[in-house]
């Protein structure tokens, strides 16, 4: 079995440029989806995986992002004095533990395999997360759990992954796979953005285990795609090591909320699942559409 997976990184050095201006003073992670910035969802999902250490790679502009999960005790006790306890619970849920979050700043933008490898001296050697916070899923279990899940059998490197239009891989990394076990597959290769003919249609998305070799893979690694250091050939080395590298089709729906349409399509999804707007929203869709297709 495995080693238990306790710590994640989370790659969040990024300038937002996508959502300027609204990234020109705010962290694109603080961004709010319904009523929780985007890296609250991040957090969730490791936490409910079990993740106990989390590891921000951040950059400068980032303070607000620090800010979101420290004590707001003067927040805390104007709710408590005005007996909010559902207020003052919804608070307690952002609140993380002294020491339970480090922060690594990554000081020039080389890429996500170069945001992971600024985190080597954390790590250790023990398997690790990495979370992408652009990739918002829903999934029962979340995706990170059924990954770690998944993994305390496999053992290796896994990545997330899900079938896409081959037309749009080359906005993805993509597995080369060896064996298709269904839920899993154990993968012969890796493809950063295929330009043409991509090894299959399963592309990578923001969800990754990792063995510690891959930071010793970084370490070794000159630029790739985009001139930017990829975590996708660190990962591919591992499989030319004769390191084992699986793919889980995760049971879930991503959004892509590095895109604006993407935000905007999960904006929609989480307002429907909530219970308490749901009527509501769901009637202003509706009759949204309906003007839309009248004035057609």
């Amino acid at each position: 079995m495995s080693p238990k997976v306790t710590k994640a990184i989370f790659p969040v050095a990024g300038l937002g440029t996508r959502f300027l201006p609204a990234t020109k003073s705010i962290p694109k992670e603080i961004m709010t989806l319904v009523d929780r910035p985007l890296i609250q969802y991040a957090i969730d999902e490791a936490r409910a995986a079990g993740i106990e250490e989390f590891i921000f790679v951040t950059s400068r502009g980032k303070g607000a992002l620090e800010d979101y999960f420290d004590h707001a005790h003067e927040l805390e006790n104007t709710l408590r004095k005005a007996g909010k306890t559902d207020l003052l619970e919804l608070l307690r849920q952002t609140n993380m533990e002294s020491g339970a979050i480090a922060y690594v700043r990554q000081h020039k933008a080389m890429g996500l395999g170069h945001a992971v490898w600024c985190a080597r001296r954390l790590i250790g050697d023990e398997p690790f997360a990495v979370v992408l916070t652009d990739d918002v899923i829903q999934g029962k279990p979340p995706c990170l759990q059924q990954m770690i899940e998944a993994h305390a059998e496999t053992g290796g490197s896994m990545v997330a992954t899900m079938e896409v239009p081959v037309e749009k891989t080359s906005a993805y990394g993509v597995l080369d796979v060896a064996e298709d076990m269904g839920a899993i597959v154990r993968a012969k290769g890796m493809v950063e953005k295929p330009k043409e003919n991509p090894p299959s249609n399963l592309a990578v998305i923001g969800r990754y285990i990792l063995a510690p070799t891959v930071l010793e893979n970084l370490n070794k690694l000159k630029q790739g795609a985009g001139g930017e250091i990829q975590l996708t050939d660190a990962i591919a080395d591992e499989i030319d090591q004769g390191r084992p590298v699986f793919g889980l089709r995760f049971r879930g729906q991503r959004y892509d909320c590095g895109s604006k349409a993407g935000f905007l399509q999960a904006t929609v999804a989480f307002g429907l699942a909530r219970e308490e707007l749901r009527a509501e929203f769901a009637e202003f869709l509706h009759d949204m559409l309906a003007m839309q297709k009248a004035a057609e």
